[in-house]
């Protein structure tokens, strides 16, 4: 007898910038923002967006860890203000009805991000894409830090095992951190990562009506 999807994956796990909205304007912006702060001169491209900052601006801008923190804070001066980089930012097209479909169909959903709860949740608050997902696991600065560590932690508090959940993401850090707790991964190729990033990923989207076909919605 078939496995319907459903069955196999009963829990998703959605990232959020790349996957369910277009965030690079801001967070570039931000990043801009924190080298101007710093007189730091580095090249700034998509490679800032997806993975945590702190570790970004040690990898890339070749910053210790304190001038990497000191560019965090400097960073969410810009991206977290009332009219800052988080509102720099759209919603892909097609998001909303997949949410709604993907509900509908019974499938349990939640966010696990490499965002700090704050901007991840007034993002999803001013889309209108809070109401989908049961729970929001984000990074923190004391012991969330890397994606493997934010998919296991929504998978603690919903009480799921890694062969329940799909992980849905658009950059190399969602299928090394589904890897590493088991759980298999869904890599969309309309956000910031393409097929060869992806390559370990088990399915494949290229919008999000494709990821409805692949879960057989």
């Amino acid at each position: 007898m078939m496995i319907r999807m459903i069955d196999r994956y009963p829990v998703l796990f959605f990232d959020l910038d790349g996957t369910l909205t277009d965030s690079a304007p801001g967070i570039l912006n931000g990043v801009r923002y924190a080298f101007a702060k710093m007189g730091i001169e580095s090249e700034v491209d998509i490679r800032y967006v997806g993975p945590p900052l702190l570790t970004s601006f040690q990898d890339y801008a070749h910053m210790t860890k304190e001038e990497a923190e000191r560019g965090v804070y400097l960073y969410r001066e810009y991206y977290n203000a009332d009219n800052g980089g988080w509102k720099e930012n759209r919603m892909y097209d097609g998001v909303p009805q997949m949410l709604e479909s993907l509900k509908k169909a019974g499938f349990r959903m939640a966010i696990a991000t490499g965002k700090p709860l704050f901007p991840a949740v007034p993002i999803l608050e001013h889309f209108g894409l809070l109401q989908y997902f049961e729970f929001v696991s984000a990074a923190n600065d004391t012991n969330l830090f890397t994606k493997a560590q934010v998919i296991d932690h929504a998978m603690q508090t919903l009480g799921v095992s890694a062969e329940e959940v799909l992980m849905i993401g658009d950059r190399h850090h969602d299928v090394e951190g589904g890897e590493a707790c088991g759980v298999d991964v869904l890599g969309v190729l309309y956000g910031y990562g393409d097929k060869e990033e992806l390559a370990k990923a088990k399915y494949f989207a290229k919008t999000p009506a494709e990821i409805l076909k692949i879960l057989e919605v």
